[in-house]
């Protein structure tokens, strides 16, 4: 489950992210109620298997089952809690715009991978660049976005759409180390990126990840805003 909204006097919107059928808005009837019978099951961070009743705007959740419970380790951190924010968070903003089955799949190994992670800045940047390869916004990070050339090049500018070399380099490119864009490569395809990933990289990973984010939704975040004051 991604968020709740209150609705009505003891009602509540529930968004859901679904493997099958993308993002899913269904009412919650009578939860806030101390004796609702969905107890505290919907709730973020929770797997859930639901029953729904079809409804002209928002379905109705009828029945709600736990199949996972991914809150424990995640809650007690500001950090971990945070992160694990921004990862629903962008999960529902990627979902409204692409319908991409493996976004759910994506978005639950990440919540499990922050619970363990040392750094929780990894496995979010880790989500958020897989997230955007599956919404079709892939940034480059050998060759230049804009030419082809080949890389490393040693500057990066998001709407450009990446890594750009000295010719191509708009203004406002930011200058940065090759290895920074050799660990978000890494980051991007699954693999282990522990041995490079120095902390000033991953730092610059994550304001770059970022920045390419929050340029393609043309807004900004507000669990990523959050999370830089954490």
């Amino acid at each position: 489950m991604v968020r709740t909204y209150d609705f009505g006097e003891a009602d509540r919107i529930v968004v859901l992210l679904s493997r099958e059928e993308g993002l899913i808005r269904a009412v919650a009837k009578g939860v806030r109620r101390a004796k609702s019978r969905f107890g505290s099951r919907l709730q973020p961070f929770v797997e859930l298997d639901v029953q729904l009743y079809p409804g002209r705007n928002l379905a109705l959740i009828t029945q709600a089952d736990t199949v996972a419970y991914f809150a424990s380790g995640l809650i007690d951190d500001p950090r971990r809690f945070t992160s694990a924010c921004a990862v629903l968070e962008t999960a529902e903003a990627l979902a409204q715009a692409h319908e991409e089955p493996a976004l759910f799949d994506l978005a639950k190994r990440s919540l499990t991978q922050l619970r363990e992670a040392e750094d929780p800045y990894a496995p979010l940047d880790t989500f958020l660049l897989q997230a955007m390869e599956l919404a079709g916004w892939g940034m480059s990070l050998f060759e230049c976005a804009q030419c082809s050339s080949k890389g490393p090049h040693h500057a990066f500018h998001a709407a450009a759409g990446g890594a750009v070399c000295v010719h191509c380099r708009p203004p406002g490119s930011r200058d940065v180390d090759p290895e920074v864009l050799h660990v978000m490569w890494l980051l991007a395809n699954g693999a282990d990126a522990s041995q490079l990933n120095t902390p000033q990289r991953a730092a610059m990973v994550h304001q770059l990840t970022r920045s390419y984010l929050q340029w393609h939704l043309e807004r900004k975040l507000k669990s990523l805003q959050v999370l830089e004051e954490v």
